[in-house]
């Protein structure tokens, strides 16, 4: 799982607003860190990192919540929210499936296939998430999450200043 990054030059004498655009900079460039290649399935750490950023970015969002003017986070609060859950029904095949492959192999040979049925069911939810989850990075692209997010964080910075 990927660390939380150090947020630079965050101390006790920054006001809150300054903490606020420092931190929610710093989480938001982590959840875009994670979106390439996100949709592959054979590479369930990145989905999990992008769903662990989400869920960091979404509670920095919240915690600062005062800072922010209240439309635009409410709206970025929505989609950060959306993206979270998207990975979050993506996610959860993923473990299942690392689970079943772990059982697999310490089964006797005539009891893989009922493990390799179940599998192949978590496939599915797993395709199904996907199918979930792309629509959700697409409109994190068309809708511009990133700058929308920047710009909260300016917004914050501006009103510390």
């Amino acid at each position: 799982m990927a660390r939380a990054r150090d947020i630079p030059g965050l101390h006790a004498e920054l006001s809150y607003r300054e903490a606020a655009a420092r931190t929610v900079a710093v989480r938001a460039q982590e959840v875009f860190e994670h979106a390439e290649n996100v949709l592959d399935t054979s590479e369930i750490e990145r989905v999990h990192d992008m769903r662990v950023a989400s869920r960091r970015l979404r509670a920095v969002l919240e915690i600062y919540e005062p800072c922010f003017p209240r439309k635009a986070l409410r709206d970025v609060l929505d989609d950060v929210k959306a993206l979270a859950d998207a990975l979050g029904e993506r996610r959860d095949p993923d473990v299942h499936l690392a689970a079943m492959e772990k059982l697999a192999a310490t089964l006797p040979e005539s009891l893989r296939p009922g493990v390799e049925l179940l599998a192949e069911r978590q496939r599915a939810r797993q395709a199904a998430g996907n199918a979930l989850l792309a629509p959700e990075l697409e409109d994190m692209e068309r809708t511009d999450l990133r700058g929308r997010l920047e710009a909260l964080a300016d917004a914050a910075e501006a009103a510390a200043g």
